[in-house]
Parts: C-alpha cells; structure tokens; sequence
C-alpha cells in the first residue's frame, strides 16, 4: 500500500498594523510589524496578502494547505498583490499603500478599516527590479499602482542620479512628494478634466521622450493596456535591450485581481504551445 504524500507547508508569514495614515484622498498608508519579512533588496518587491472572509474563523498561523484541504472554496481567504512601500529592518516595520475606491474591491476597504492590532498573513517578498547605480540615468513610468514600487525606487537612488519620472493620477490631490537624493524631473498627468483614455498621455511622453545618450535603466508598471504600447515603443521602435527594462502589468481595466491573473497565465499558455509548435 503506498502512503499518501505528505501534505506541503504552506504557512504564512504574519504582520500586524500599527497605524494607518490618510496620504492623499485615495491613497491610504498602513505600517505593519513583522517578525516574518526577510527584505530581499528589491525596490519593487511585492507581497501577496490574504483578506479572510467575513464570519470566517481561520487556525493560527494561518496555512494554506489546512485551509484548501479542510474548507469550501468560498470560505478561502481572497489574494491580494500589493508592493512594498518601504521595510525598515530596526524597527521591523512594513509599510504599504492602498489604493482606497470606496467600497469598491477588498484590500482598500480593508485599509480603510484597519486598526492598530488588527492581524494580515501574507506570502513573499517576490521582486526582480531595483535601481542600478552604473546607469547613466533611470526612466520609471506608472499610475497610482506602481506610485509605492516607483517611490520606493526614487528613494534608493545613488546621489545625483538622473532621473526622468512619468506618473498619472486622478487629479492634483493625489500627487506624492518623494524623497532621496537623486536628480529627479517629476512630471504629472491627471485623468480630472481630460478625455483621453487612461494611460494615453502616459503613452504620448514616452514616445515624445527625446532619450539622453547613454545606458538607461527603465521601470514601466501599472494598467496593462498603457504598459502594453509603452512596451512597443521601447522595444520594436527604439530597439531597447531587454534586460534593461522592467515592464509589468500589474492590473488590467475591466478586471479584478482574479481575473487578471486567470488571462495573463492563458496568453502564457498561448505562448509556450506556439513556441512549440
């Protein structure tokens, strides 16, 4: 008789909130403890947090094999990915940004309710980009999604570094100031007031971008329809190296995370039998 395999680990790293802060009308920042997080050097690293349903008790820690063996689906914690703000490893504080829409989604509304003591299990840190000092000057293109990863990364820059800085907000309230000691130009479009699809504008100032001589290093994240043309530009119409340029989308208009996540593994699928074939 064989015995059955055995079940895999799948418990998640715990944090707790501390407090919360209102930045901007729709940005809502909320600061963790965090005995679990290891900081893996990334400016853009990501978590993926768990929202528990309402009613639903969980066993602590929370792991997910227990709970995907010994509860319904609909009783399972809903997935969230979320960049990290900032980690200050002495203090072994997490801080991350919500994008607050109301009642609209799970994590803003979460945030909006948070209060010291209130317990977030979450799996990561993943992440692949941050800044590297031997560019000659850094391009980092976003909306209000990649606004943590990009803040993250500004900050980290090597004194003097140049940087050209892209960013779309709904208006001029949700505008962020950043800090460090890079060169920065920071320029801002909003959404308030313009007809032009999300993104467009975006799109338009990097194609019109007359780029410096040199060996840049860019950072293009946020709605997948605005990443998906600026990655056009940069690879097909300026021949850009690929290894110098990190793209993701990191939603897509229309969709929630679920849904999202469920097209871009179908066109991966798609990809990997046409290469095949």
């Amino acid at each position: 008789m064989t015995s059955p395999a055995p079940r895999r680990n799948r418990v998640c790293k715990r944090a707790v909130v501390r407090r919360t802060e209102r930045i901007t009308p729709h940005m809502i920042r909320v600061v963790f403890g965090s005995d679990d997080f290891v900081d893996n050097g990334f400016t853009d690293h990501y978590v993926k947090l768990l929202f528990g349903k309402p009613g639903v008790e969980y066993p602590e820690p929370l792991d997910m094999g227990v709970v995907r063996e010994t509860y319904p689906s609909e009783h399972w914690p809903t997935m969230r990915t979320y960049t990290v703000r900032s980690w200050d490893e002495d203090s072994r504080e997490l801080t991350i940004d919500f994008v607050y829409h109301g009642d609209e989604g799970v994590a803003g509304p979460w945030a909006a309710a948070a209060q010291p003591g209130d317990v977030l299990w979450f799996n990561g840190p993943g992440g692949a980009y941050a800044p590297d000092a031997a560019a000659d000057w850094h391009l980092l293109v976003g909306d209000e999604s990649a606004l943590p990863a990009i803040g993250a990364a500004v900050e980290q820059l090597p004194p003097g570094a140049r940087a050209t800085v892209l960013l779309e907000v709904e208006d001029e309230s949700e505008e962020q100031k950043f800090n460090g000691s890079g060169d920065l130009s920071v320029t801002w479009f909003h959404r308030s007031g313009s007809s032009s699809p999300r993104g467009d504008a975006l799109v338009a100032a990097v194609e019109a971008l007359d780029f410096a001589p040199g060996d840049p290093q860019i950072f293009v994240h946020g709605e997948a329809g605005f990443v998906f043309r600026i990655r056009k530009n940069l690879f097909t119409d300026r021949a850009l190296p690929r290894d110098r340029v990190s793209l993701s989308g990191y939603w897509r208009l229309g969709k929630n995370e679920d849904g999202w996540q469920a097209e871009k593994a179908e066109t991966a699928r798609e990809e990997r039998e046409a290469a095949g074939a």
